[in-house]
């Protein structure tokens, strides 16, 4: 029971289009009543924002330390999808992610991984079964079938994936989509099959092609991936099927800011407040049926205080009536969480990481682009030395290697441009969406040392370079740490700026390597089973 209380202010009705001077009453967690009434106070009272599809162990943190971090941007509840832990310990990943969110006031919706395996092309930790799904579906806390990435199957009405897809619609479930670069009729054959949403839209001419099928689009502005500039002009137009995502979000970036940031951001561009806010609280709380109040009588107590309507500074969240952040500061107490993990292979050697040239001319290399998920096919004159092909420094183009964690076998190796390493390596075990371990360096030794650093940790990212090694722990499936959170971006926060003074001009260097292992995102990826062409979901020659 929370104790009932009034708060006075400017009141954003954002269903209504209207805001008005007047005290919202809360009792048992609920709102009471609204009264309109003159009042002294100069705040403004909204409902909170909703991060509208977000991995939280892109975070590194579990979910009690993720509600932490997010909780004084105003974030009151998360549309979440688990295949990341899914990938390594399927149905116990997953249930391990909603009691540890239960642990917290605040809002985790779930939903059940459609594709883990994300592909047959990768060795994952787990698998999520139909019957998983079925099971998952009878918990309150899953809303919907998470990202279908097996667009092609999709597209083919490949029987496993119709039948999860029917499972949801028997369940009321919204299915959300994943189909980067899909346009007019592939669109609408995605669409048909009952896929309701997107956040993999590059362009504004995809998301409207989707937009005309009936799909919703969300703008989605993570550590890594970056689509707001591009998208953000369709709002006017189609707020009422448009929402906001982070999709990944490392722990220095949430500790700085989270959905309030692009709210910000939206109106500066001379946005309708209304139709940004409705982006930001309402259609997600909409669409995937969310129990969180909208700020109205009867509704739950989720709403925020913030000071002005341009900086969008939040004062206060509460969730449920309860003060959860104020003045920027989390209420939320630190919770212990258990530590579980699926990690089984042996250290490596450096002669393991070695590419024999052969009589190869030329050698395929992965371009990787700052704030993108998509890379370009290029090609490159290979660098010789003793019989081996060596990485490039002066022509950035760099070895790759992605390590099987579940079992021992050998490193795939290739190369990549980009990165940007003059010296040393770097390594992570959290590379989506099997999370084995990817790492990249100007040499070998190097990288076998930041390797094997995660193997003995049994999860983690690490810098080896500058006469230093630097390692942060993520013992939680290899891709999460249970620590304090504010703790862990600090410990990020040094490692992301070693990378970075190794020679890395990325923005967020473990964020693009974490995905250059991601087969279902186009164009040439890394899985430990070898280099893969995603244009053509086929595995591709490193050397011709």
């Amino acid at each position: 029971m929370h104790a009932d209380f009034t708060v006075s202010g400017h009141i954003i009705d954002i269903q209504q289009q209207e805001t008005y001077s007047g005290t919202v009453h809360v009792s048992n967690g609920r709102i009471s009543k609204i009264v309109r009434e003159a009042t002294t106070a100069d705040n403004y009272i909204l409902p909170g924002f909703v991060d509208a599809h977000v991995h939280v162990e892109s975070s590194m943190l579990v979910p009690c330390e993720f509600a932490r971090l997010a909780v004084p941007h105003g974030t009151v509840a998360t549309v979440s999808d688990p295949h990341e832990i899914g990938n390594v310990l399927g149905l116990e990943g997953v249930e391990y992610m909603i009691e540890n969110g239960n642990k917290v006031p605040f809002k985790f919706y779930f939903g059940a991984p459609s594709c883990v395996p994300a592909t047959p092309f990768e060795t994952a930790g787990a698998e999520i079964t139909t019957a998983d799904i079925e099971k998952l579906f009878q918990r309150d806390e899953v809303k919907y079938l998470a990202e279908m990435m097996n667009w092609p199957g999709v597209l083919n009405r490949d029987q496993d994936v119709m039948e999860k897809i029917e499972l949801a619609q028997r369940y009321g479930k919204a299915v959300d989509g994943h189909a980067p670069g899909l346009r007019g009729e592939q669109a609408a054959n995605y669409a048909a099959a009952g896929i309701t949403t997107d956040h993999e839209c590059f362009t504004s001419e995809e998301a409207l092609d989707k937009l005309a099928v009936g799909m919703k689009i969300l703008i989605r502005e993570g550590s890594a991936a970056k689509n707001f500039e591009a998208l953000i002009p369709l709002l006017p137009e189609h707020h009422q099927n448009i929402m906001f995502c982070s999709d990944d979000k490392h722990p220095d970036n949430l500790v700085e800011g989270h959905i309030n940031l692009l709210v910000e951001r939206a109106l500066a561009k001379g946005n309708n407040l209304y139709h940004v806010l409705r982006a930001a609280c309402v259609n997600p709380v909409l669409h995937y049926k969310l129990d969180v109040g909208l700020l109205q009588e009867g509704d739950p107590a989720d709403f925020i205080l913030i000071d002005n309507l341009e900086s969008f500074n939040v004062q206060a969240t509460y969730i449920n009536g309860q003060l959860v952040a104020a003045q920027g500061k989390s209420k939320i107490e630190f919770t212990p969480s258990e530590e579980i993990n699926n990690f089984d292979t042996d250290v490596k050697v450096p002669q393991q990481f070695e590419i024999p040239v052969g009589d190869a001319h030329k050698i395929r290399v992965i371009e990787a682009f700052d704030g993108q998920l998509i890379t370009k096919e290029s090609w490159a004159t290979p660098k010789v030395h003793n019989g081996f092909i060596e990485s490039d420094v002066e022509q950035d183009v760099l070895k790759i290697a992605v390590v099987n964690r579940y079992q021992n076998t050998i490193p795939a190796v290739a190369f990549i441009k980009n990165i940007g390493l003059k010296e040393g390596a770097i390594a992570s075990s959290v590379g989506h969406d099997s999370h084995n371990i990817i790492a990249v360096g100007v040499d070998d030794e190097s990288i076998a040392r930041a390797v094997n650093l995660i193997i003995q940790a049994k999860g983690g990212v690490a810098a080896v370079g500058l006469g230093r090694e630097e390692l942060l722990p993520l013992p939680v499936a290899g891709i999460m740490s249970a620590q304090d959170g504010y703790k862990v971006a600090e410990a990020y926060s040094a490692i992301d700026k070693m990378s970075k003074e190794m020679g890395s001009k990325l923005e967020s260097p473990f964020m693009t390597l974490s995905f250059m292992a991601l087969l279902v995102i186009p164009s040439l990826k890394l899985s430990d089973k070898g280099l893969f062409n995603g244009d053509v979901f086929q595995f591709v020659p490193v050397a011709e």
